[in-house]
């Protein structure tokens, strides 16, 4: 069953701000739902997400109506009552886990929207990384039935990493589970490299809100099943 939860947010960036805001935006379409906590909340608040650097933090951690209430700390010198205290940089996906050990909801499907459709797909150039033939046959069919048909096929991270050096991909498809690499390393080198991939997707079996999280930080646009669901591929293609 769904299920809300708001979460109190003291103090921090405006760039740390973003990211609470993106994060809990993410969890939209996940059973587990995380809204940011105001006072006019049709419900009192589940945890509270506290910036150690914050004067105010530190008060409300030593508040008395605040006793049956778990404390995240963001930074050093966490009051006793804290539950848990990570460091910075933060690492939004280990503070992910700490709330659903708590909060506990089995994943949706959902991506990150972002951009808007465009067309002329039977021009672009299609670099598909997975270790598992039949998986890469299932993708190189789909991208065809969406007019992509010109697409190569890596089966390791290194030949993927090759490949994006000597060749502009305008879309990469990356899947878990290769011999040499994790995906996340391979997306970070075809977002990065000397010839940067503007559209890179994530496919893996029982994906969680944690991981989509790693998925937005490293700048996939959709962490997908594996292998992705044909409305849900497709919808992601029409936004390129």
């Amino acid at each position: 069953m769904a299920q809300r939860v708001f979460i109190k947010v003291v103090g921090f960036t405006d760039q740390e701000r973003h990211a609470v805001n993106t994060v809990f935006r993410l969890s939209e379409q996940c059973r587990t739902m995380y809204q940011l906590w105001t006072p006019h909340a049709p419900e009192a608040a589940g945890m509270a997400l506290l910036d150690g650097q914050s004067y105010e933090a530190r008060v409300e951690a030593e508040l008395s109506f605040n006793g049956g209430l778990k404390l995240l700390w963001v930074g050093p010198e966490a009051p006793a009552r804290v539950w848990r205290s990570f460091d910075r940089p933060i690492a939004w996906p280990a503070i992910i886990e700490a709330m659903d050990s708590v909060f506990v909801g089995d994943p949706l499907d959902f991506d990150v929207e972002v951009g808007e459709p465009t067309t002329g797909m039977s021009l672009k150039q299609a670099l598909i990384v997975c270790a598992d033939r039949d998986e890469r046959l299932y993708l190189r069919a789909r991208l065809s039935l969406a007019h992509l048909t010109q697409a190569d096929e890596a089966e390791s991270g290194t030949q993927a990493v090759e490949l994006a050096r000597g060749k502009q991909y305008d879309v990469a498809l990356v899947g878990f589970g290769l011999p040499d690499m994790d995906a996340w390393s391979v997306l970070r080198e075809l977002r990065d490299g000397k010839r940067p991939i503007p559209h890179v997707a994530v496919t893996k079996c029982r994906r969680s809100l944690p991981e989509h999280v790693r998925a937005w930080l490293g700048g996939a646009e959709a962490l997908l099943d594996a292998p992705p669901h044909p409305a849900r591929l497709n919808a992601w293609l029409k936004r390129i």
